[in-house]
């Protein structure tokens, strides 16, 4: 089979020649290591003879960018204002993984939102799609890849919110500002429509995927009930939309403790959730048993184990083959690799996991 077929008969409980290998990257640093360590650098995917998912990011971006701009600079650290527009302070050696001092996002109060919204926040097709768009899509038409168009930063009702607020502002903007929240959520919600009305008039995609990363170790950063208030009407537009344009796909990328927003993310139509966070407390064996195989699964192996024994890995794998076998599920790992994992332990569990989804 094809990557593209695999793809589609795993998530639709078809039979398959083997479930999809991912190949996960890492950090900078990880990289960094791995060549020190005998990679060459080269794709990940094809040094394992894994699976290629074309992946169409940046769609729902600021459009155009801000231009990144250094405002001060000392010794030991800088200001800068980043492409979305947020400012914050970062080391000098600056690393691409580590986590900057926020000091100001770009919407504090409506007029804000409105400028940012008229600005760079407009479906202007040709932009936002490329001068290469018809190529591309004449491309896609004989593909053997599965395409997905993921809404990384910018398409979701949360995440993208947080992106103009910051994550205290925004939470409080649920009690003191909710027609802010509301006009946000919105237009979101009508840019993702006319963006992917123009991507699905040239094209057919097997999956749109929402970016909202709103949840942490202890659970969901604002309550089930503002979710279902505030966000579920908005998913549920989008998605009816998407749904009658024959995407049958709809998934969405959350970090963190998920178990209180998957009936609401289902309930909206969301059928497919990653990457399942192991260190947060999920477990997608349990997942499964809770929400059936309505929902499909992407992820879930402790990326953690990878920094231990080989033994630790086998395990790691082992815990999600029970998932494997019933279907509708993708393993690869809950997150890309920190530096703590070695080029060797990263090879290993490629192999014993190439080797698991051959043999059962």
């Amino acid at each position: 089979m094809n990557c593209r077929e695999r793809f589609v008969n795993t998530l639709c409980y078809q039979a398959v020649d083997r479930p999809p290998l991912i190949a996960t990257g890492g950090w900078p640093e990880t990289a960094q290591r791995w060549r020190e360590e005998g990679w060459d650098g080269g794709s990940l995917t094809k040094r394992f003879g894994a699976d290629n998912w074309i992946w169409r990011t940046q769609l729902l971006f600021p459009c155009p960018p801000f231009t990144e701009e250094v405002i001060e600079e000392n010794a030991e650290t800088k200001i800068i204002r980043n492409h979305e527009g947020i400012l914050m302070e970062i080391p000098t050696l600056w690393r691409e993984s580590s986590m900057p001092r926020f000091l100001r996002f770009p919407v504090e109060v409506m007029d804000d939102f409105r400028a940012f919204a008229d600005e760079r926040l407009q479906p202007d097709r040709q932009l936002r799609l490329g001068p290469n768009w018809a190529a591309e899509c004449a491309a896609w038409n004989t593909r053997t890849e599965p395409l997905i168009v993921f809404s990384d930063r910018w398409g979701g009702f949360f995440g993208p919110l947080r992106n103009l607020m910051g994550v205290e502002n925004l939470c409080k903007a649920f009690y003191d500002d909710p027609g802010l929240i509301e006009a946000m959520m919105d237009h979101i919600a009508d840019l993702i429509i006319m963006v992917m009305d123009r991507v699905l008039t040239d094209t057919k995609i097997d999956m749109f995927a929402f970016w909202e990363d709103m949840a942490y170790r202890g659970g969901s950063l604002i309550s089930p009930r503002l979710v279902r208030k505030y966000m579920l009407p908005r998913y549920k537009r989008v998605i009816e939309f998407l749904k009658s344009r024959g995407v049958n796909l709809i998934g969405l990328d959350s970090d963190g403790d998920i178990n209180q927003l998957i009936p609401i993310w289902m309930e909206a139509g969301v059928n497919l959730l990653w990457p399942f966070e192991v260190q947060s407390g999920m477990d997608v064996c349990s997942v499964r048993r809770e929400f059936g195989r309505e929902l499909r699964i992407l992820g879930g192996i402790d990326k953690r184990a990878l920094a231990c024994t080989h033994r630790d890995i086998e395990l790691a794998v082992d815990a999600v083959m029970p998932v494997v076998a019933d279907g509708g599920y993708v393993p690869y790992l809950d997150h890309s690799c920190p530096p703590d994992i070695s080029w060797g332990n990263f090879c290993y569990y490629m192999d014993y996991l190439s080797r698991r989804l051959v043999c059962g």
